[in-house]
């Protein structure tokens, strides 16, 4: 008997500081997906800083640099376009 109350007894407060922690994940995320801010066009502008640069590399003969420089401003812009697909798609409603 001693050992079936101290074992419901560890699992109740097992599963109460689960639920606890649970409960304290699940209001916080909303709340960190609504504060995030992105200006769109400062990254335009960087995409565009760092295509001009890749395109002054290649002139100089830095071939290897103007592929890492453009693969960053693709990489840029493809977070633009997926920035800009999920406020299309969020703006829509059922």
């Amino acid at each position: 008997m001693r050992r079936r109350m101290t074992a419901l007894v560890l699992t109740a407060a097992l599963a109460g500081g689960a639920m606890a922690t649970v409960a304290q994940v699940a209001s916080a995320q909303p709340a960190a997906a609504a504060s995030i801010k992105v200006d769109l066009n400062k990254m335009r502008q960087q995409v565009a800083e760092l295509r001009q640069k890749a395109d002054r590399l290649d002139r100089a003969g830095q071939h290897d640099a103007a592929r890492k420089t453009r693969a960053q401003a693709d990489a840029l812009q493809r977070r633009i376009n997926q920035i800009e697909a999920a406020e299309r798609d969020t703006t829509h409603h059922f």
